[in-house]
């Protein structure tokens, strides 16, 4: 039976391998430190935080996220380790809460080899602290038990580490936010909030779990466990180093949403309107959304569900299809962590019997050695069989739920090759969101999952004209390119998913390299005005929509929309950068971090291409406007990250097919909509 703690309140474990699962309402960080006799932390090599994740027999997650699991093996701490501090903390210099006050109580739970849950405790009665040690795992004559400690520090990380003699705790700490803000930058948006009751929004034919992990196998408190029988899920570390099986959970609920939920929203006001201009999307909706369509036909027993396109929630088919690609996208990450999370397991095990047996002088005469090795790989070959045979059969699920839904997107998520841009007509009202790239793992290159970000944008692109990728390029010019190819891209999905008049981009080339990349949104009337070049076209640019976002704000934040001038263009805007930081000055910098920072809130976005290298030259200047923006490559690159479980992506841009003319295509539509101001 599950004990559940309260402050104060200690309970045995019944192992040395064990799991602490987190969740939260809020993204936070999760660490742990090592202390010695005197409850002192002797190092920064005694903290595992997301820069420096693992530790002899423990290992946190890599990012700030909603759920974790940690993995701790307690046999392999350092001799002189008496006591495991689970430490969490809320990031610093983001958009969220700053206190544990304003966010609903963390929970924790410590959980057996098997996946049983030993003990759990909510932590309540936090008011000011913004970090806080959630538990403790210290050693009591030989045996381990579990403490809920709920110790708040208004202070952060750096009053806790240094409360836990920590010499080094405010550079530490500083390391910790990097690490997290480094994460953020690299992650895909998260999901929405999941449904209150835990429950998947994704159909499934009766009787059937949706595609997702299916067998349980060995696991070592990797983030995900395989599930095909129904019990509690939670959302872990990636790679635990100290494996530990862990409990076969069910699919994650799937709908996967931005922060934003699907609302009704109205448009901006009109001139005498007292009300606030809206941003918002125009059919987001706060009701719970209407049940899924009808599943397919129940298959024959022992078969898996067919799959169907728009089998999640939703008030439309673009909804459902937007749930349903991204749970296709969590049941891809779970099931392959729980595959690699099966086979480090097996290589762990097949180590220690290993070991085991060549330390036994016993074994070391006749055949008692070979016949132990050959066991051990015995054992190990099982284990990997089993978990390759539930991968593959995962897989092979949600291939066919993709050769499904892929066919069935709208323009706005749908891939360049579909034939739907083909019938291109300029859209109505906004879609929810846009497609740009797709993402795969290594384990089946094939299978794609759309990139599909919210709209509006709620951070800005950075397009890596870098040297990321080079490698695959024999001409050291293809990249700078290939990269301006790729901005050029994304703007026309961004045009040809807004109605006409609704999105406008606007370009700043300071020396006009890239006149011919931009050459198809200016002929095709995409653009109201040729790219801004020269300093005073550059700097006219940049100081007009500065002011814009200046004049928006004051309204918005006073209250007084209808004081806007009438002719003020309320639609959002996309300032596309070439050739950043040449032919910019500091004042013309420091308008770019501005717009980065304050522009997404009112309707206006920045969209960078660049090489980080060039602008060396303005020193950790320049850092935060990176770290704001979301780094896009115009080559296969592995640098984004899942939300759930960490995984490394390689991320595909979305370009057309080699000698398509489907961009083309596109671009003169939106034109037409521009011109008539219709479909």
């Amino acid at each position: 039976m599950t004990a559940e703690l309260v402050r104060g309140q200690n309970h045995p474990l019944p192992g040395t391998r064990v799991e602490i699962r987190v969740s939260a309402a809020q993204p936070v960080v999760a660490g742990a430190t090592l202390c010695d006799d005197q409850h002192k932390v002797r190092g920064a090599s005694w903290v595992a935080h997301p820069g420096a994740p693992t530790l002899p027999g423990l290992e946190v997650s890599r990012q700030a996220a909603a759920d974790h699991r940690l993995a701790v093996d307690l046999e392999a701490l350092p001799g002189e380790a008496h006591r495991v501090n689970v430490l969490l903390a809320l990031p610093v210099g983001t958009a969220g809460p700053v206190s544990f006050g304003a966010v609903a109580a963390p929970f924790v739970a410590v959980t057996a080899l098997d996946g049983t849950e030993i003990a759990s405790y909510t932590l309540t009665d936090l008011t000011t602290e913004s970090a806080v040690v959630a538990l403790e795992l210290y050693r009591r004559q030989d045996a381990w038990k579990v403490r809920a400690v709920g110790q708040g520090y208004a202070g952060g990380l750096a009053e806790m580490l240094h409360d836990q003699g920590l010499p080094q705790a405010q550079e530490l700490a500083a390391a910790v936010n990097e690490a997290v803000a480094q994460g953020l930058a690299r992650s895909v948006a998260p999901p929405p909030p999941r449904p209150a009751d835990g429950t998947r929004v994704r159909a499934a034919a009766q009787g059937q779990t949706a595609p997702g992990p299916h067998a349980p196998v060995p696991a070592d408190g990797h983030p995900v466990g395989p599930p095909h029988p129904p019990a509690p899920e939670g959302t872990p570390a990636p790679q635990a180093v100290t494996p530990v099986p862990q409990q076969p959970v069910a699919p994650a609920p799937q709908g996967t949403p931005a922060p934003r939920q699907p609302g009704d929203a109205t448009p901006p006001p009109p001139p005498g309107d007292t009300g606030p201009v809206d941003y918002t999307h125009p059919r987001r909706q706060t009701a719970a959304p209407p049940p899924p369509p009808p599943a397919a036909p129940e298959p024959s027993p022992g078969q898996p569900a067919r799959p169907v396109a728009g089998d999640a929630t939703g008030w439309s088919m673009e909804e459902r299809l937007y749930n349903q690609v991204w749970g296709m996208f969590e049941d891809l990450a779970r099931t392959t962590a729980a595959y690699r999370s099966a086979v480090d397991f097996a290589d762990s095990r097949m180590e220690q019997e290993l070991d085991k047996a060549l330390s036994d002088p016993r074994n070391r005469i006749g055949g008692a050695g070979d016949a132990a090795r050959e066991t051990a790989r015995a054992k190990h070959t099982a284990l990997t069989d089993q978990a390759k045979t539930a991968l593959d059969r995962d897989l092979a699920q949600l291939a066919a739920e993709a050769d499904v839904v892929e066919p069935a997107l709208p323009p706005a998520f749908a891939d360049w090759s579909n034939p739907v841009w083909h019938a291109y007509r300029a859209p109505m009202e906004i879609p929810m969101a846009v497609r740009l790239g797709a993402l795969h793992l290594p384990e089946r290159p094939d299978l794609r999952i759309p990139m599909l970000v919210r709209l509006p944008l709620e951070r800005g692109l950075w397009i890596d004209s870098g040297r990321s990728g080079l490698d695959a390029l024999t001409d050291s010019e293809a990249l700078p390119r290939l990269a301006l190819d790729s901005a050029v891209a994304h703007a026309a999905r961004l045009l040809a998913a807004y109605p006409p008049g609704e999105f406008t981009v606007h370009v700043i080339d300071p020396v006009g390299t890239g006149a011919a990349a931009f050459a198809p949104l200016l002929e095709s009337g995409a653009l109201d005005e040729p790219p801004a070049s020269g300093a005073a076209g550059v700097s006219a640019l940049l100081t007009r929509l500065t002011q814009r976002v200046d004049l928006v704000q004051m309204a918005v934040r006073g209250g007084v929309a209808s004081s806007l001038p009438p002719d003020l263009d309320t639609g959002e805007h996309l300032l596309v950068v070439h050739d950043f930081p040449h032919g910019f000055d500091d004042r013309a910098v420091t308008q770019l971090r501005y717009l980065a920072d304050e522009g997404p809130a009112v309707g206006v976005h920045l969209m960078m291409v660049a090489d980080r290298e060039d602008a060396r030259e303005y020193g950790p200047l320049l850092d935060p406007l990176w770290r704001a923006l979301l780094r896009l490559t115009p080559v296969p690159d592995d640098h984004l990250a899942d939300p759930w479980v960490g995984h490394a992506w390689t991320y595909e841009p979305p370009l057309p097919p080699p000698g398509s003319e489907v961009l083309h295509h596109v671009l003169a539509g939106v034109g037409r909509a521009r011109r008539t101001g219709s479909r």
